[in-house]
């Protein structure tokens, strides 16, 4: 029998993997051979070499479709091996930077594309993928951003909802988060990396500077918010199971998402990072974001409670929120429903020039 840890990833996290594109097959495959959490980046690691192997071959074929699709699947598969896995921090972020890779060969083989961005800040570099919709010459685009455990490797069929409306997305990964995160740690001052990407892209005439969206899950549900107070250019913001506080949960999390966070946040120990988790804060936040927001969650959310999301808008001027009864953390397990909900509520907010 898997170990507990094992068991409580899949409590949390299975509707999770299979949103975000892993098969269902590769997923009860790498499961029944991981018996231990030591495991699990090793096993994942395996699964999605062998769509990488597959990925080479139709590459080699000429199958430049078959190819990117396989790419993407070794891409997701590595990402949640190495999720919450914090057992050795090396191989983990060598899982990082493999499923980057694997991520930009899908998309140099897929439709619509995706270019790579690469920002410059004052603490360092964040680092982005951008897709613009087929057939739509000044598009608006929506800021796609993380929460603690994820990265823009795993937002594909997220930026898909976006992009089938018309909109542009730029997946971001901020301080703490993916590649970013390997040299920069988390920070509760996230609107500094959104406003270095928007600066970044500011001069480009492919996207409509005056449509600007922000979209967040989890963590990132409380990073966009807290980007939206601070950044005028924000047109309207989603947040989606995100905190208020992310400290006042800490007992109840998971250990490896506890773990998770102590080392993201470079803190020194368990003690430590609830201090930090504490100044994720949107205290006095909320109420300055003018600007339409969306705060969405389930009422199974067993990670974020849902009175977390709610206290988000009941504090936001122009602050909707909807909750699914049936709903887990990030909606997961209703993705027909909550996506195309979001993605149209963005559509309308954003407009057409």
């Amino acid at each position: 029998m898997p170990d507990a840890a094992i068991e409580t990833a899949l409590a949390h996290w299975a509707p999770r993997l299979i949103q975000n594109g892993v098969d269902y097959n590769d997923m009860t495959a790498t499961v029944a051979r991981t018996q231990t959490w030591a495991d699990w980046l090793p096993q994942w690691n395996r699964t999605a070499d062998e769509q990488a192997e597959f990925a080479r071959e139709a590459d080699v074929a000429g199958h430049p479709l078959t190819a990117g699709q396989a790419w993407r699947r070794a891409s997701v598969n590595r990402h949640f091996g190495k999720f919450v896995w914090t057992v050795d921090l090396e191989l983990a972020a060598e899982a990082t930077r493999v499923s980057v890779r694997e991520t930009l060969a899908a998309l140099e083989r897929l439709d619509p594309s995706g270019e790579r961005l690469e920002v410059a800040f004052a603490e360092g570099m964040v680092y982005a993928n951008l897709r613009r919709p087929p057939g739509v010459d000044l598009p608006s685009y929506v800021v796609l951003i993380p929460g603690l455990d994820s990265t823009k490797e795993e937002f594909f069929y997220f930026e898909q909802s976006f992009l089938d409306r018309g909109m542009a997305t730029i997946a971001l990964d901020g301080p703490g988060q993916g590649e970013t995160g390997l040299a920069l740690p988390i920070r509760h001052d996230y609107e500094v990396a959104v406003t270095a990407l928007l600066d970044h892209v500011a001069a480009r005439a492919d996207l409509d500077h005056e449509r600007i969206g922000l979209a967040g899950v989890s963590l990132g549900g409380y990073y966009a918010p807290r980007a939206a107070a601070h950044e005028p250019r924000v047109a309207a913001v989603a947040g989606i199971s995100g905190p208020f506080r992310f400290g006042d949960m800490w007992d109840d999390l998971p250990p490896m998402t506890r773990q998770t966070f102590v080392v993201k946040s470079g803190a020194r120990d368990d003690e430590e990072g609830r201090r930090l988790a504490l100044t994720l804060d949107l205290t006095e936040q909320c109420r300055r974001i003018s600007v339409p927001a969306l705060y969405v969650t389930g009422r199974l959310d067993r990670l974020i409670p849902w009175q977390q999301t709610r206290r988000q808008a009941d504090e936001t001027p122009k602050g909707t929120f909807v909750c699914f009864p049936e709903g887990n953390h990030g909606v997961s397990n209703l993705p027909s429903k909550a996506r195309p909900m979001i993605a149209d509520w963005m559509a309308d907010q954003l407009g057409k020039r």
